[in-house]
């Protein structure tokens, strides 16, 4: 009878074996074709980005912002209200030709040839500038949508090496209770089982509500529902090969773009503040209205007054002009140090973003040694069940060792790819 039974569970674990065997495969296994790993996982996680950036209000915020900054241009192409005036003589001056009865005036300022022109310029460079923002916006929220993506698989993916990890402790139970009944094992090792499945459990039940919490995030990127299902890739492998990356694309990122247009838009500043720096001419006219004088008759009588005027405005005591020359001096200094420091500060995150990629590999690489190594341990634990000297207690130890390198893999794959989305945040 012991025989029978110990055949049948020896048949349980060697069929359990093969199923978890077939999933640590998949995992430690790379594609033979790089362009197919990376072509199932962008068709998916690209129809992700492009939702996203269709619907996220961030960037919409950031579009409007900029069509506002592009009307400021028909706002600055104007030119100073004309001015019109109507006086009454209460006490009307007496001429040759009549008394003046009322007067009414018209005054027309225009600015220095060139000052609209320079204000549209001015204004057109912010809305450059404000464009830069849209494109920062917009690689930013690609890069957070992958890596929220990529944390769903390596929660998926942990999910189900905990289901292998809890099922194959169902089947060592087994064993361990058989074990138990023909005097092999002690009950301790049974609740040593147990104990073991139930942190597996709770690892995947809070596993489970992180997941849920992730696909929230993600949904809000894409601003959707909240509980609308998020599917992720089954399997993610890491290239056999390392992409170069282009470090000197680092210089056309918009972040520093902005302040190259930045700058130009102070050049465009200080060109109107020389221009409304100028005199500003006026022309106008007044009509004063003259009643006739009685009892006397010539030619002129009562003829109304008609004079047309030209005016000059000269900022002769302002010194608001050369203030501002000064400050646009100083604003394109402080935009060239920030610049600098910005540059150093992406180059900086570009190396690390390089170096942990290379170190995911290693470490992936790594953990596809231990869990060979693990897996022969395990195979001469089952071995030495048939000879009935087998150890549970060791059974745990390896297991716990396999489950560890599996997630540790797992971690590996989610940060190769989470430094890649930086990678190309800051170089595509």
């Amino acid at each position: 009878m012991n025989n029978v039974k110990k055949s049948h569970f020896q048949s349980q674990v060697s069929s359990f074996k093969h199923r978890a065997s077939s999933y640590q495969h998949q995992i430690v296994l790379v594609l033979c074709s790089i362009f197919f790993v990376f072509k199932g996982n962008a068709q998916q996680l690209e129809t992700l980005i492009d939702e996203a950036l269709k619907n996220n209000p961030e960037i919409q915020s950031f579009e409007i912002k900029h069509q506002v900054a592009s009307e400021k241009v028909n706002e600055v192409n104007t030119i100073p209200n004309t001015e019109f005036g109507v006086g009454y003589f209460v006490s009307e001056p007496e001429t040759r030709t009549g008394a003046q009865r009322f007067k009414i005036s018209a005054k027309q300022m225009l600015p220095w040839f060139g000052t609209i022109t320079s204000r549209e310029q001015y204004v057109t460079s912010l809305a450059d500038a404000k464009y830069e923002d849209i494109v920062i916006a917009k690689r930013k929220l690609v890069a957070s949508v992958s890596q929220s993506y990529y944390s769903l698989y390596a929660n998926k993916a942990k999910q189900n090496v905990l289901t292998n990890n809890i099922k194959l402790l169902e089947t060592y139970e087994t064993m361990a209770l058989t074990s138990v009944e023909v005097g092999r094992a002690s009950a301790v090792d049974v609740l040593r089982l147990q104990m073991r499945h139930n942190d597996l459990e709770q690892l995947k039940a809070v596993l489970q509500q992180q997941f849920l919490a992730e696909q929230t995030h993600l949904n809000n990127l894409l601003n959707r529902g909240n509980d609308i299902a998020v599917t992720v890739v089954d399997d993610l492998t890491i290239p056999t090969e390392e992409f170069d990356v282009n470090a000197e694309s680092l210089n056309l990122h918009p972040e520093l773009l902005k302040y190259d247009k930045l700058f130009k838009s102070i050049e465009q500043s200080e060109l109107l503040n020389q221009k409304e720096g100028s005199p500003m001419i006026g022309f106008g006219l007044d009509y004063i209205n003259v009643e006739k004088r009685p009892n006397v008759n010539f030619s002129e009588n009562g003829k109304d007054i008609l004079m047309p005027m030209v005016s000059v405005s000269i900022p002769i005591f302002n010194k608001k002009y050369k203030s501002i020359t000064k400050q646009n001096r100083l604003q394109q200094q402080e935009l060239v140090v920030q610049k600098e420091e910005r540059l150093n500060t992406l180059e900086t995150l570009l190396d690390k973003a390089v170096n942990e990629r290379v170190s995911a590999r290693i470490s992936y690489a790594t953990q596809v040694k231990n869990l060979k190594q693990a897996k022969d341990a395990e195979d001469i634990l089952i071995k030495s069940y048939e000879t009935g000297t087998i150890d549970f207690k060791d059974v745990l130890d390896i297991q716990e060792l396999q489950l560890k390198f599996q997630m540790n893999q797992i971690e590996s794959i989610k940060t190769y790819y989470w430094q890649s989305a930086i990678i190309n945040y800051l170089t595509n």
